[in-house]
């Protein structure tokens, strides 16, 4: 079974940048697409970006278009959020997701699912 580790996640002030990653073990990431949620105490999860496997076609939250990209290196079997621009309210856990349909991902459903890492952006 697949699993996904995130890292990079930590304390940065508004204005700040911050890289995520989210690689894979047990397995790999061919076929699946990747994706990326949030989740801030007291809401629900919110899908912030995803990546296709077979032509890395990438789909951005209107929140965060323009401040967030997204991106993959399947030798390494990792998956990035490069966070610039990090406002007080991107703080949240952010996870990692996966599934083989981008359709399901971005309706939240991942197939495997990360532990998350808090990321926490100081006004």
């Amino acid at each position: 079974q697949v699993q996904l580790a995130e890292a990079g996640g930590g304390l940065v002030q508004a204005g700040g940048s911050l890289k995520l990653s989210c690689t894979a073990s047990r397995g790999t990431f061919s076929g699946y697409a990747m994706g990326w949620f949030r989740q801030a105490p007291g809401k629900e999860r919110q899908f912030v970006a995803a990546i296709a496997w077979f032509d890395g076609s990438t789909y951005v939250a209107d929140s965060v278009k323009g401040r967030f990209a997204i991106s993959r290196d399947d030798a390494k079997n990792t998956v990035y959020l490069q966070m610039s621009s990090l406002k007080p309210e991107d703080t949240a856990v952010y996870y990692c997701a996966s599934n083989p349909s981008m359709d399901h991902l971005r309706l939240g459903n991942g197939y495997y699912w990360g532990q998350g890492t808090q990321v926490t952006v100081s006004s």
